[in-house]
């Protein structure tokens, strides 16, 4: 086939002539062309867009820099230890290059800069020997990049480098980019990273690759070591990027936003960080290995959100995230059912959620306010679908975190009660009861029990449920639904303690209880044979009734100890719920044994139900005889040590106390101190063998011998496990800050440990260590035990009086005055005991209640242990008393006060006081615990503070009350000798004399 040519054609391709350039061919058509300025602005553009398209970098520099040895390689310019380094060129030699470049092709300067700038990147991240889906770049990788950045500065400070044009070549290249790199860029203001966000098209794949490079680092960073740089750098970079994405995603202030700012990035931000989340929980509820890939990311994700990078963001941006976070766990796959929720809530306990939520908890806690919580929980279940789980183990944390959640929680629970029969609402009775229920997990001394509070709110005619015959159905209709799905406990709970109807409606309360009765006929449970003391909080079946009788043993002679009655409970049973009483009760309490001399409790609760008739005389009989015959015949090596003995259950209540050691000694576990409380409440319990269910009612006082107090073996060694993990926990807190800056940690100790079930426990050993044993107490010790008796005064009104013996008095005592009552002057060393111990008492008050009014000090510190209180004496005696005779009180003991005590000992504080030390807190003469008591105890009477309190009528000593003291202490009158001098009786002319 022959191809015809024009005319002339060959003429123009001589065999010597050399190919033309592209600018040559367009000039010579621009000269045949009529000079048109808007039409060659568009060649010119179309020119460009065609370069940019079908640009090659590299073979680009070969053709317009000659032969390779000429060649100018920028990333020789950037690898100055490189043999083939030009180390002589600078940033403007490599700016002139490029603009000559760019004059060459024809093109915009910025343009190829920014091409050259991002093969340059990816040459650098696809160097490093990390594997390919590492997000980080090694030392050698580093160095490059911030020689080749400092290039990039000068070319961006001289309008050589379009941020536009290189967000557009690192997308082609986005798979080879390391994560670290964009954050270089970001942080040198290279590139920022929402400009590179925003540079993308698709936004589904920017959310990708974020989510990708940011799961990839979390696992990274798991698997370093922490003192590593790389685990340093690791840190920063996840940091940085968080903190941009909550204040880009969450930034609610609109005029904080530019009018040039896209709108894209906040909706990337927003879905990056709920896939994180996503992916975090999904990890949690699957249950890997903690070793797995997806365990390592998700703890490090929790780890950044429990930790403080949000806390450094100015604006309202952490709140609206953190509300954005909880509803996201709130609503993440709610594919569990109601009645799921009904038999599994018992697993979702704060001690047996995972501690990667539980810190999340926390740390949103912080942040959102208990009643900023209460209402968007409200607010997510009205709204949404949820997963019961989370919202439940939610209501565990906030009931564990917040002292003020108790009321908050019972408010909360009372208004949906009240909607639920408003509107006879299913939904809102289920939402009630699950409430109550998982707040009731977590203890008596954090919430009513479930069964008070079944009994509160239904049990009288004051509920909702008596107002109306509709109102009785729908309550027994909820209740017969549940049947099915109900644990065994709370069924003997509706059955024990039924909702109060009237007579003509009986008969849905019977309905009920018959299917009650056949639910627990079908799980083989025995409503008679139920223990006393049921474990609601248990997660496992029904205890055999052997064993469980055991248990109820054990807790009624403990209740029948500090009350000295029989309990309630025990009444009942051998009324209502006999066979097991006669099966089971009574066979675990009349064990035979060996008897002591000396009546110890289980022997006097014996006599106590033999007196009331509570024991068939015939098992009376045998229980006797058998313990005749253990007496006779000697123990043989087979036969078992008192379980009360046995370390076993110690052993997690230590674990858990050293636990709580370590996170005093670490400020940064601060946030875990409530959570390693809360499990020490829980292990508790197992220690001292008692049940969760509050039985606190029984407990109406707490009766003790001063002089004779005795303790169970294992109640001794729970309780001193307790008293000497409180000190070492008050010596560890003092090494970092004063008592008003060691957050509530005491407080709560108290509460969880020291209530209603161990409080007689702990009254009892504080009165043999204070009372008995108090000057051979150490000085940390004297210090701790001094900071509890303030905790346990503060906390006195939500515990009963104590009443002492012998002799017992006309009423009861307080806890503060208990504390005051055990303090005596007899000798030398008691003295110098109750200074060591009121000077320690009243220093930790008035510095951990700066700023609190004199009723706060009332509630901490007894008058007693500053100003005693004037006992009642005889007429006769006062008389004595009027007339400065002398007052013969031989033989008792009367409780000593700070004030009294300092004027007695040491004569400088009769000398006019100097204001030196009025603004040094009296805790720091204090802590390391002082070798020289007596200048401690000066320089509390020297404070200001202390001083000023004096001046109040109940503290302020007077000279009649010192002389009476005095008469009482020493009835010699020749020891009064001096009180007539001047020096003396100035400290009681601040105050009017009471006569």
């Amino acid at each position: 086939m022959s191809v015809s040519r024009a005319p002339g054609a060959a003429t123009h391709q001589r065999p010597g002539d050399r190919r033309r350039t592209l600018p040559e061919l367009l000039a010579g058509r621009a000269r045949k062309m009529k000079l048109d300025p808007e039409r060659e602005q568009k060649l010119r553009d179309s020119a460009v867009r065609l370069l940019r398209r079908q640009l090659n970098l590299s073979h680009l520099l070969l053709e317009v820099e000659g032969p390779p040895h000429k060649k100018l390689s920028l990333s020789q310019l950037i690898d100055r230890d490189s043999p083939k380094a030009h180390t002589g060129l600078s940033s403007s030699l490599i700016g002139s290059a490029l603009r000559d470049q760019a004059s060459q092709l024809g093109v915009p300067v910025a343009v190829l800069s920014s091409q050259v700038v991002a093969s340059s990147i990816v040459q650098i991240c696809e160097a490093g020997t990390e594997p390919s889906h590492g997000v980080l770049l090694d030392l050698e990788q580093r160095k490059k990049l911030s020689s080749l950045l400092e290039i990039t500065q000068y070319l961006l400070a001289h309008s050589m480098f379009s941020r536009l044009s290189f967000c557009q070549e690192m997308w082609k290249v986005q798979n080879s980019l390391l994560l670290e790199a964009v954050w270089h860029l970001h942080k040198q203001n290279v590139v920022s990273l929402p400009e590179l966000l925003e540079s993308h098209a698709d936004m589904q794949a920017v959310v990708a690759w974020l989510f990708r490079n940011l799961h990839g680092l979390c696992e990274q960073s798991e698997q370093m070591d922490t003192s590593c740089p790389q685990a340093d750098i690791a840190r920063a970079v996840l940091s940085d990027f968080v903190q941009l994405l909550v204040l880009k995603g969450f930034q609610t202030n609109s005029g904080l936003r530019g009018e040039a700012e896209p709108e894209r990035t906040p909706q990337v931000a927003v879905a990056v960080l709920q896939r994180m989340l996503a992916s975090a929980l999904e990890a949690l509820a699957a249950g890997v290995q903690e070793e797995s890939s997806a365990h390592r990311a998700a703890r490090c994700w929790f780890s950044v959100l429990s930790g403080h990078t949000c806390s450094m963001i100015s604006t309202d941006s952490p709140k609206s995230f953190f509300r954005h976070t909880l509803t996201q766990i709130f609503t993440h796959k709610p594919v569990l059912k109601v009645s799921d929720a009904i038999q599994m809530q018992r697993e979702w306990s704060f001690a047996r959620t995972h501690p990667l939520l539980t810190s999340l908890y926390r740390r949103l806690f912080v942040v959102v306010s208990p009643e900023e919580l209460v209402g968007h929980v409200q607010e997510v279940l009205e709204t949404h679908e949820v997963n019961w789980q989370h919202v439940l183990s939610c209501v565990s944390a906030l009931v564990i975190c917040f002292p003020e959640a108790r009321q908050l929680v019972t408010d909360w629970v009372a208004r949906w009660l009240a909607r639920a029969f408003e509107n006879f609402d299913l939904d809102s009775m289920v939402t009630v009861f699950l409430l109550v229920r998982q707040a009731a997990l977590e203890g008596p001394s954090l919430f009513l029990s479930y069964a008070d509070w079944f009994q509160a709110s239904f049990g009288s005619a004051r509920g909702l449920h008596g107002c109306s015959k509709k109102a009785l159905v729908f309550l027994f209709k909820f209740l017969s639904d549940l049947v099915p799905f109900e644990a065994p406990h709370y069924l003997q709970v509706h059955i024990l303690h039924p909702p109060l109807v009237p007579s003509k409606y009986r008969f849905l309360l019977t309905d009920y209880v018959s299917l009650a009765r056949t639910r627990l006929a079908d799980l083989k449970v025995s409503i008679e044979n139920m223990g006393l003391y049921e474990d609601l909080s248990s997660p496992g079946d029904i205890a055999e009734p052997h064993s469980q009788a055991s248990q109820d043993v054990e807790k009624a002679i403990a209740v029948f100890e500090h009350t000295g009655r029989i309990p309630a409970a025990v009444m009942e049973a051998s009324i209502f719920r006999r066979p097991y009483y006669v099966s089971h009760f009574l066979p675990a309490l009349l064990t035979p044994r060996m008897l002591p001399r000396v009546p110890d409790g289980r022997a006097a609760f014996v006599e106590a139900l033999k007196r009331a008739d509570k024991i068939p005389p015939s098992l009376y009989a045998t229980y006797r005889q058998a313990c005749s015959a253990a007496e006779e015949k000697p123990a043989g090596p087979g036969m078992k040590a008192d379980p009360s003995c046995a370390e076993g259950p110690l052993g997690p209540l230590t674990a858990a106390l050293q636990e709580l050691r370590a996170a005093m000694t670490d400020p940064a576990q601060y946030d875990a101190i409530s959570a390693r409380v809360a499990v020490i409440s829980q292990r508790l319990s197992s220690a001292l063998g008692l049940s969760e269910d509050d039985s606190s009612s029984e407990v109406a006082k707490v009766q003790l011998s001063v002089l004779v107090p005795k303790l169970e073996q294992r109640e001794q060694k729970v309780v001193d496990l307790l008293l000497t993990s409180f000190c070492q926990n008050l010596m560890a807190a003092s090494s970092f800050a004063p008592p008003d800056r060691q957050g509530s940690w005491a407080a709560r100790f108290v509460t969880a440990t020291c209530g209603h079930r161990l409080l007689p426990a702990v009254l009892t050993r504080l009165c043999q260590l204070l009372h008995h044993q108090g000057p051979s107490l150490s000085a940390s010790h004297v210090l701790g035990l001094a900071a509890l008796a303030v905790h346990l005064s503060k906390a006195g009104p939500a515990f009963s009086d104590v009443h002492v013996s012998p002799p017992a008095p006309a009423r009861g005592l307080s806890i503060p005055d208990f504390f005051s009552s055990l303090l005596t002057c007899g000798t030398k060393e008691s003295t110098l005991f109750c200074l060591r111990f009121c000077t320690a008492a009243i220093s930790y008050s008035l510095c951990k209640f700066p700023s609190q009014s004199h009723d706060t000090w009332y509630s901490c510190l007894s008058p007693g242990l500053i100003k005693k209180e004037q006992p009642h004496l005889p007429a006769r005696a006062e008389r004595c008393l009027s007339s400065v005779l002398c007052v013969q009180m031989r033989g008792v003991r009367q409780q000593l006060q700070f004030q009294f005590t300092v004027l007695r000992l040491f004569s400088e504080a009769r000398d006019p006081l100097s204001w030196g030390d009025a603004a040094s807190p009296p805790w720091r003469s204090l802590y390391p615990p002082p070798a020289d008591w007596q200048q401690a105890a000066l320089r509390l009477w020297r404070h200001r503070t202390f001083q000023e309190l004096l001046k109040e009528k109940g503290f302020h000593l007077t000279y009649r009350d010192w002389l009476q003291l005095e008469l009482e202490i020493r009835p010699d009158m020749d020891s009064l000798s001096d009180m007539d001098s001047p020096s003396f009786l100035r400290p009681f002319l601040w105050a009017p004399v009471q006569t």
